[in-house]
């Protein structure tokens, strides 16, 4: 026999059920607090702050993305040091970052190319800082990037 819905069960299992979601939300928002809390983020330098105010005076989210936030014309360059070999090294990544910059556009037909920007080399040190920070950042594997 199907046993019948009373309104003494409805509300046992309105009451349980919203319990029950009410100690998950409090233990996610528990987790999250705990791992921004304990997330190691790297120093914010004068250098890493003068890269990000390059980052946004050239507009570089309009093609790249960072951390997985921006446009998906060029590459992410949230690990762009790592994938280059550079991260430990300050002057290898502003050698590797200059020259980059230098040679663009680099007038391979068909190919989708970067505008030349004429940045100082203050400025360049400076993105290369912030890109070395962003890659230090604890992003827990965010975005999934492979690219080598």
């Amino acid at each position: 026999m199907s046993e019948i819905l009373t309104k003494a069960r409805a509300r046992n299992v309105f009451y349980g059920g919203s319990l029950f979601f009410v100690a998950v939300f409090a233990a996610l928002v528990t987790h999250s607090h705990y791992t921004i809390a304990n997330a190691a983020t790297p120093p914010l330098t004068e250098e890493v702050i003068l890269g990000k105010h390059v980052w946004e005076r050239e507009s570089c989210i309009n093609c790249h993305t960072l951390h997985g936030e921006g446009a998906y014309f060029a590459p992410e360059l949230g690990n762009v040091m790592t994938r280059w070999g550079v991260q430990e090294d300050p002057e290898g990544a502003y050698e590797v970052l200059d020259a980059w910059i230098q040679a663009q556009p680099s007038g391979i037909e068909g190919r989708r190319q970067m505008p030349h920007f004429d940045l100082t080399e203050e400025e360049t040190r400076g993105l290369a800082d912030f890109l070395r920070w962003a890659d230090d950042t604890n992003t827990q594997d965010w975005p999934p990037n492979d690219a080598g």
